[in-house]
């Protein structure tokens, strides 16, 4: 069953007037693009830098209003909707971002920030939200005991573990994860990506994952879109296009992941 599908989805932005720019010419970020996700699976959306990944991302959630085209979840068309039904669908969709330090209000406890989510989602009394932000934290792997501190108490891997926490609050059938461990050490980028399979695998989430990077997509992706100037280039199976490309642009993408051999390296 398509849980989500993206048709023919466009987004200028007027490049404006100065030095970079004439006034009346604008920035084709995305170019007509399609897709569908079907319910449960996890959907990787690569390409370079200003490629328009994330552009996407926030046209899905509609967080920017498109050029043109439409997405529509379970059948709905985002754009069309009203404030009340725009609500509703928020709830069902949510974004994981890739600085989530930057997404917090750093004079909110952990216990604030998810007790505000979980108000949304209709939790009106303190114990009930306190009880379902430990069960949140426990999920995503975090002590229960940190709901009075604040974001900037913990490194980098521990706030994407609340990130993620937060936007599971509303129980979401769909999230769009952008870049969410691109800002993470190695060891810490594999520790959240087991979380998001895990978490993935028990809730039977439909992600789209964000990335420039092909061999993160690759561990946690059914299929893999690619993206080049604002246009998809390339949409197949994740192990079919790592064996066979078809594209140029896919196959230098893949010709551009670090080797982990020195020696392979130097020659």
């Amino acid at each position: 069953m398509k849980l989500l599908q993206v048709e023919g989805l466009t987004k200028h932005f007027p490049a404006g007037s100065g030095m970079w720019g004439k006034a009346g010419q604008v920035v084709r970020a995305v170019e007509d693009v399609s897709f569908n996700i079907a319910e449960g699976e996890v959907l990787g959306l690569v390409g370079e830098s200003g490629s328009g990944k994330s552009t996407i991302g926030r046209l899905i959630l509609r967080l920017i209003e498109p050029t043109a085209g439409k997405v529509l979840f379970k059948g709905q068309n985002v754009f069309d909707a009203d404030k009340k039904q725009l609500r509703e669908l928020r709830r069902q969709m949510q974004i994981v971002f890739q600085d989530p330090y930057g997404a917090f209000n750093p004079r909110m406890t952990v216990g604030n920030i998810l007790g505000e989510a979980l108000h949304l989602r209709g939790l009106a009394s303190r114990n009930e939200r306190d009880e379902e932000s430990r069960h949140l934290l426990q999920m995503v792997q975090m002590p229960t005991t940190i709901l009075g501190r604040y974001p900037h108490e913990f490194s980098g891997g521990q706030r994407q573990r609340i990130g993620i926490a937060r936007s599971l609050a509303v129980k979401p059938s769909f999230i769009v994860a952008d870049e969410a461990v691109s800002a993470l050490d190695v060891s810490t980028q594999a520790e959240i990506i087991n979380l998001l399979l895990d978490l993935q695998s028990q809730l039977n989430l439909t992600m789209l994952f964000i990335s420039h990077d092909l061999s993160v997509v690759k561990v946690l992706c059914d299929r893999i879109a690619v993206l080049s100037k604002g246009k998809l280039v390339e949409l197949a199976n994740s192990e079919e296009l790592f064996a066979d490309p078809k594209e140029e642009y896919t196959r230098e993408l893949l010709s551009a992941i670090p080797v982990p051999d020195p020696q392979l390296a130097r020659r």
